[in-house]
């Protein structure tokens, strides 16, 4: 498995990369400030909870980092094909190469990739023979980070005792500053 850096140049993949970060990085920020925060400092929850928030959320973004940047198996421009293999591989109609049978063309990246599962818009990578069990941790990471947030979301309205102290700012517009506009 070789880990190359791999970056692909796809508009609509930066923006889809960028939504994600964004989405991330307003649940790092959201979740804690509404919901675990004031709950750790009534003492409804401990603080490992928050940790443990933290935690996956940092393992989700690693795990995305190193999906988008590792080389999916990209094909080189003149592989050495072994004598008794050359019946299992093909002439690709597209960039004329060589490839193994299970490989398959991406058109938005424009090369040959081994054992090519699909090209992933979310991570501006195509998930192949070499960054698919990155993808799958991806996967993981971020179904784990999103049953945690739900849970917590779940326990903020239905099951912790209700806050004493609520921060009304948080949910309305700080109208003192539409003045000035």
């Amino acid at each position: 498995m070789g880990l190359r850096i791999h970056f692909v140049v796809d508009p609509h993949g930066w923006c889809c990369m960028g939504l994600i970060v964004f989405v991330w990085l307003y649940n790092i920020v959201l979740i804690p400030k509404i919901v675990l925060f004031p709950h750790y400092e009534e003492g409804h929850i401990p603080g490992i909870l928050i940790i443990i928030f933290y935690g996956i959320s940092i393992f989700c973004l690693v795990a995305l980092v190193r999906a988008s940047i590792t080389d999916p198996g990209r094909l080189p421009e003149n592989p050495k094909i072994p004598h008794g293999e050359r019946e299992f591989w093909e002439l690709c109609n597209k960039c004329n190469l060589m490839r193994p049978k299970r490989s398959h063309h991406c058109s938005r990246c424009g090369h040959c990739v081994r054992r090519m599962d699909h090209h992933c818009p979310w991570i501006n990578n195509c998930v192949g023979e070499d960054n698919h069990w990155l993808f799958l941790q991806l996967c993981f990471y971020t179904e784990l980070l999103t049953c945690y947030a739900l849970m917590f979301s779940f326990c903020h309205y239905y099951y912790f005792l209700p806050l004493k102290k609520r921060n009304l700012l948080l949910f309305s517009w700080p109208w003192r500053f539409c003045r000035m506009f």
